[in-house]
């Protein structure tokens, strides 16, 4: 297991380097925003479905800080690998394609939940955050931060410049966010526009991490699992594919 060891610590290595602009900035962005509901907004909308609304919207500001950590990681890891031809070195060594997809991942992961524990310790200076189940909240951290760290590693086996890895973030990943239950239960939509919603796979991954910290949720945890596990799956085994082919690799 040398080879992923050494995979794994090159990848935390990388984003650890640059820590200012890979750790800091996604706590400074919820910072902002915990700052702007809770002392503007949250006076003035002072229960949503039985708790404060700063706990209501806590965990969709978390989970928002997660995928997109892992998203960047490996979507810009993997292709710039891709654009330095430095990745052309683990396709011609022995090592196992599902090493690189599993060495790239855990670096994204890990950024992922150091993300996480950053925002969680600082959201603990400016409001009182609860959190119910600790441990159901890691699983679903961790899920979503498998979920989009694949997610990234696809988009880099597609993109053809650097400007195609900031396609999925600008026209998939923020509309998905904003329409995922954020700010608001789905509850208050209209009927057409709750059903609508529940396309929307992130508003699971919300809904469980905000069942882990509320107790409560629009949406079944087993239900949020089932799907974050579905498409895990279906991704990894499509990733799997695209690497055996060398897709976007070799000519």
């Amino acid at each position: 297991m040398t080879d992923l060891y050494t995979l794994t610590r090159k990848e935390v290595s990388r984003f650890m380097r640059v820590w200012r602009q890979t750790l800091v900035p996604p706590v400074i962005t919820i910072v902002l925003y915990l700052w702007i509901f809770w002392k503007f907004i949250g006076d003035r909308i002072s229960v949503v479905e039985g708790v404060s609304y700063i706990d209501f919207i806590f965990p969709g500001l978390l989970m928002m800080a997660v995928i997109m950590a892992a998203y960047q990681n490996t979507s810009s890891s993997f292709f710039g690998s891709k654009f330095q031809k430095s990745i052309e070195e683990l396709f011609v060594s022995p090592m196992a394609y599902w090493k690189i997809l599993v060495g790239f991942c855990s670096g994204a992961i890990l950024r992922s939940l150091m993300v996480a524990g950053l925002v969680f310790v600082t959201a603990t200076f400016m409001t009182d955050i609860h959190i119910q189940n600790i441990g159901l909240a890691i699983v679903f951290v961790f899920l979503s931060a498998t979920l989009f760290s694949l997610l990234g590693l696809y988009n880099a086996l597609y993109a053809k410049s650097f400007d195609d890895i900031s396609l999925i973030p600008t026209f998939i990943i923020t509309p998905l966010i904003y329409l995922g239950g954020v700010f608001y239960p789905i509850s208050i939509l209209p009927p057409f526009w709750q059903i609508v919603s529940q396309f929307n796979p992130l508003l699971y991954m919300i809904g469980g991490l905000r069942y882990a910290f509320i107790g409560q949720s629009d949406i079944s945890i087993y239900v949020s699992f089932g799907i974050l596990v579905f498409f895990i799956t279906v991704l990894v085994i499509i990733i799997l594919h695209l690497l055996k082919k060398g897709y976007g690799i070799r000519s």
